[in-house]
């Protein structure tokens, strides 16, 4: 009983979360494990750019094995999700997130925005 009333919990708090009516604070309240690193098919489709935030190194080519999504995080923001080309890309970003965010925000108001940092190597 109990384990069916969790599983019917769980589907309505996706449900409302997927359709914006209810926030991710309260889904993480409800359900912490809906909240997973794990980004939705229509999350990466929304995505706006083709190319590593950081090495402007395509997401979809390459030896690096695919994109690694990463939710960035800060307190009274909601979670933003930032799509690498491979795990050391993460670390640099962290140094300097606004850095990278902003090169995400540009892509967003401008498709043709610059995204490479030209000091990055493989």
């Amino acid at each position: 009983m109990q384990k069916s009333k969790i599983i019917r919990t769980a589907l309505l708090s996706t449900l409302l979360l997927a359709f914006g009516a209810l926030s991710a604070q309260a889904a993480e309240a409800c359900c912490p494990m809906l909240l997973a690193n794990e980004a939705s098919p229509a999350a990466i489709a929304a995505y706006p750019l083709k190319t590593c935030v950081v090495s402007g190194e395509s997401l979809t080519d390459g030896d690096m094995g695919g994109p690694v999504d990463y939710f960035h995080k800060e307190a009274g923001k909601p979670d933003i999700l930032v799509r690498f080309c491979c795990k050391s890309c993460i670390k640099k970003f962290q140094k300097d997130p606004a850095k990278y965010l902003a090169k995400l925000d540009a892509a967003v108001t401008s498709p043709t925005a610059p995204t490479a940092d030209a000091s990055h190597k493989h």
